[in-house]
């Protein structure tokens, strides 16, 4: 039996007439109205908090099921097979259901950095959960079960509190002289934090009831209350609720039942140690407890909003008053000025209204001008008060009286749609305000002056990527959105449930047959200034890199890589400034953004250019590794040595060696092809044109050299260590024995690699000396190196002299049937059938170096074809795929020892690969499904 509300009856029908009754009621077709979209406004207005899909800073998408018992999460991933970029499949976090006692979910919120989750259900009960090891592995931190189950506690307002860490930013990008100059600075973190540098949430209840929950240096949680005034009385109850951090304490807005605005402003003050220890606890555990000091600034009572405007002088005869208006408030958001300014600016913040039209209005009440949607902006601006002159001729024992500063609301011009708002977010770090409509489409803002972004305005300066023309194209429409870390993305549910993404798109240039380099060069400079400013706030960048690999050809590819070198500080020559290599936050970002564009497939090696920084990136792993490991092998050993940490020394002093075999193997057979054409210096230009050699770019890279000279060092650091080790046993001492004897076996010692080294390091210099080429000149040649992959014209001579000159001396100092000997297959940078076939069945741990056994498939067959089901298949072990370069870690145990947990956190390997792409536990397959 169909419902009374289906589309195949009509209430004519109930009644059997053909005249309409007549009601004064619309009936909106039913492709002019979305389905669903009734009940998300009417969510929207009851409860400020119902956010079912957010997205981390750290590429993690969290999700509530549709039934409001689950929470699943996914992320972005290259497809090992394919090499494509798709859509994770739902993994369930199964300890919610469980913590909130099947009570309905309705909010999700990540913290700045994107390692933190909260989840809040209908009773305003709180669960926090961690990112750990995996983006589809997260351990709950906090249980709901800590909160009582109460309506009237249920939660409007939510807030992080921020980390306190200053990050790298960029204001903009401006043309100067026909190229990019880019704005960088160091954006100092707003308070208040956490002094422990530990979680902390902060909620607002439907009560009024401020409640700020933070961890203590032991793990444990404890909370601090306060009631909001104005909230007391059930006429008042709150149902959104707003806040945002200031230098000068958090701002709080309150919208209550009543209809009224109420702003406050909120101190955290944080006390000494806690004398109730029982002993004395050291500085970095000390336990500080919160305190509030709440001050209410503000009532605004909006009930004309749609009425005459004081400030725009508007007539009050074109706009019907509030209280006969069926408009209801679904957004408020306070607005903070835009995060990468260098210079500040005098405005204060301002805060946002969204009030929407109901799809049930009546004609009596139809929105203004047809609109769908009313968005309402005040400034924030803070005024000095003046007292009366009369308070001059009070006698007062103070010298004088200083009035505290008010905070005025300034109304701002209304801007209407006649679309209805489904989210409003603030992206590109305070740059754009971007409101998704009910029909998938999404509006971009400049938050400063409201106006809109077209992408032709100034093709001089770009600040942000919907400046210069990036949209998302109009797809499925969807009530429930989320915008990837850098907005180039945005996740929407669409009325089934299902996921799905919006990439934003650009012409770059090329519209109705035409070509504009200044369209082009602006949008490539836009997705520069995106990187930058995720590489500056530690933030993912998958979402970059999706975009750049579907709309982008090889070309254009390669000019955002030289863009993105020129526009980040990286000097690229480190023929000198060696030790800032190390440690340079910019350049595993930069190579690992360029290995990734030349991903085909895990079968097949990548090609030269993407080769060579995914080389670079092995070789700046294993000199982390090694040079941590000398510094902790150096000091007093207070901990036996961790196996955990040896195992991994050893797998890649095995691959250092192998790879530095690998070169010097390549280098000799290089010296028999080019013998012929040595005493001719034009053909042997002409054939290095043509000559494709990892190795030669390896060697002349001074980044690369720099890094296998670091190795080298590390490598004699291990191996004079070995004496010096205490409490060595067990595995710990089976590993260490092994990494000297594959010292000892190597046909090529380390003072013969470091002295064939030292000839690639003199050729170099004297073929830039020779040329006249100093400091400020050799970065160009060098970033030719890492960038094309080309032996740039400079350092033809020092090719020459290393075949002709640097081998040769070395070669009775090597044994080069050893060298040749050997497989270099598992390093998986050769082209050949071997590697091929290597890749196609065996994965190596690409932090340990160590190859992994193979996984058995399920779908296995036995002798003639036929399944056998006699022996039961071993269950896989489970293994850690990156989701950017879909190498595999083969072990998920973490150091036992602190030191050697401390040293493994240092390099960044504990969450991330190598190459910086998050982990994911790999399903059996390997592969990710594509749900895009």
């Amino acid at each position: 039996m169909p419902l009374m509300m289906d589309d195949s009856i009509t209430v004519d029908d109930l009644f059997g007439v053909s005249t309409t009754l007549e009601l004064g009621l619309t009936s909106p077709s039913p492709s002019s109205v979305t389905k669903g979209l009734a009940q998300r406004i009417d969510e929207l207005r009851l409860l400020g908090c119902c956010q079912k899909v957010a997205w981390s800073k750290l590429g993690c998408i969290a999700c509530i099921s549709q039934d409001g018992l689950r929470v699943n999460v996914r992320h972005l991933q290259c497809r090992p097979s394919d090499g494509k970029w798709v859509l994770s499949a739902d993994t369930p976090l199964l300890p919610v259901t469980e913590a909130h006692g099947g009570n309905p979910l309705v909010h999700l919120s990540w913290n700045e950095t994107g390692s933190e989750l909260a989840i809040a259900d209908s009773s305003g009960r709180v669960s926090i959960y961690s990112v750990s090891i995996a983006l589809n592995s997260i351990q709950g931190l906090r249980q709901a079960i800590f909160d009582q189950e109460d309506d009237a506690a249920q939660i409007v307002g939510m807030m992080w509190l921020n980390s306190q860490r200053s990050v790298h930013a960029f204001h903009q990008a401006a043309k100067m002289n026909g190229r990019w100059a880019y704005s960088p600075f160091r954006r100092r973190p707003t308070p208040p934090f956490h002094p422990g540098n530990k979680p902390a949430l902060l909620t607002l209840s439907r009560s009024g009831q401020l409640k700020l929950l933070y961890q203590n240096p032991d793990s444990r949680w404890a909370e601090l209350s306060a009631e909001l005034k104005n909230t007391g009385h059930s006429d008042r109850l709150l149902t959104h609720a707003t806040m945002v951090a200031t230098q000068n304490g958090i701002l709080v807005a309150t919208y209550s039942s009543c209809q009224k605005i109420c702003l406050y402003r909120v101190q955290i003050n944080w006390t000494q140690l806690d004398n109730s220890q029982p002993k004395p606890a050291p500085p970095s555990a000390q336990f500080q407890t919160p305190a509030f000091r709440l001050h209410h600034v503000k009532i605004e009572s909006p009930g004309n909003f749609l009425g005459p405007n004081r400030n725009l002088g508007e007539s009050s005869e074109d706009f019907p008053s509030f209280p006969s208006s069926v408009y209801c408030l679904t957004h408020l958001t306070i607005i903070q000025n835009p995060l990468d300014n260098p210079t500040g600016t005098a405005t204060g913040p301002y805060m946002i209204a969204v009030y929407a039209n109901p799809l049930c209005a009546s004609p009596d009440h139809a929105g203004v001008h047809g609109s769908a949607s009313v968005i309402v902006r005040w400034q924030l601006d803070t005024a000095s008060q003046t007292l009366h002159p009369k308070f001059d001729e009070v006698a007062s024992k103070k010298t004088s009286i200083q009035a505290k500063p008010k905070v005025e609301l300034r109304r701002l011009e209304d801007v209407y749609s006649d679309k209805h708002v489904i989210s409003v977010e603030v992206t590109e770090y305070g740059n754009v305000l971007a409101f998704t409509h009910d029909d998938g489409s999404v509006s971009f803002y400049d938050p400063k002056n409201m106006t809109t972004f077209n992408g032709v305005d100034d093709t001089n300066t770009v600040t942000s990527l919907a400046q210069v023309g990036f949209l998302y194209p109009i797809g499925i429409p969807g009530f429930h959105v989320a915008f990837s870390p850098n907005a180039c993305i945005y996740a929407v549910l669409d009325g089934d449930w299902q996921m799905h993404l919006r990439v934003m798109e650009h012409s770059f240039g090329a519209e109705q047959g035409l070509y504009d380099d200044t369209k082009f060069s602006a949008a490539v400079a836009s997705l520069t200034l995106a990187f930058c400013r995720g590489c500056g706030s530690d933030v993912n960048t998958d979402d970059i890199l999706f975009l750049t690999l579907q709309q982008l050809s090889s070309e254009a590819q390669n000019t955002l890589i030289s863009e993105i070198y020129r526009a980040l500080p990286i000097n690229c020559n480190f023929t000198a400034e060696q030790e800032k290599l190390l440690h340079h936050p910019y350049i595993p970002r930069s190579l690992s953004l360029q290995a990734a564009l030349g991903f085909k497939t895990s079968s097949k090696p990548r090609d030269l250019v993407a080769a060579v920084p995914w080389a670079i990136l092995n070789l700046r792993h294993a000199s982390l590794l090694f040079v941590y490991f000398f510094q902790y092998n150096k000091g007093p050993q207070t901990e036996p040595h961790d196996a955990y940490v040896l195992r991994m020394v050893l797998g890649n002093t095995k691959w250092a060696l192998d790879f530095s075999h690998y070169i010097m193997n390549e280098v000799f057979d290089l010296v028999d092809e080019f013998e012929s054409v040595f005493n001719d210096q034009e053909a042997f230009t002409q054939k290095l044109k043509s000559t494709s050699s990892l190795a030669l770019i390896i060697l002349l890279s001074s980044m690369s050299r720099a890094f296998l000279r670091y190795i080298c060092r590390g490598l004699r650091g291990v191996y004079a260590g070995f004496s010096n080790a205490v409490a060595l046993s067990g595995d710990a001492r089976v590993y260490y024995t092994e990494i000297c004897q594959t010292l000892d076996a190597s046909p090529v010692q380390i003072d013969v690699y470091e002295k064939f080294l030292a000839g690639v390091d003199s050729a170099v210099r004297h073929a830039y000396q020779g040329a006249g080429f100093g400091d400020a000149e050799r970065p160009n040649p060098e970033k030719e190196l890492l960038v094309n992959a080309r032996i740039p014209p400079v350092l033809i001579p020092a090719v020459a002299t290393l075949l002709k000159q640097t081998v040769p001396a070395l070669k009775p100092e090597i044994d080069r049937m050893a060298i040749y000997l050997c497989d270099y297959s598992w390093l998986g940078f050769t082209d050949d059938r071997r590697t091929e076939l290597y890749r196609k069945t065996r994965s190596v741990d690409v932090l340990k170096k160590i190859p992994l056994s193979v996984v058995p498939n399920p779908s296995c067959e036995g002798e003639n074809g036929k399944m056998t089901t006699a022996t039961p298949l071993p269950s896989p072990p489970r293994r850690r795929r990156c989701v950017r370069c879909c190498e595999i870690s083969g072990d998920i145990s973490t150091p036992r020892s602190l030191l050697s947990f401390r040293m493994v956190a240092k390099m960044g390997i504990l969450r991330s690969c190598l190459c910086g792409g998050m982990w994911t536990f790999a399903s059996g397959s390997g592969d990710p499904v594509d749900n895009s």
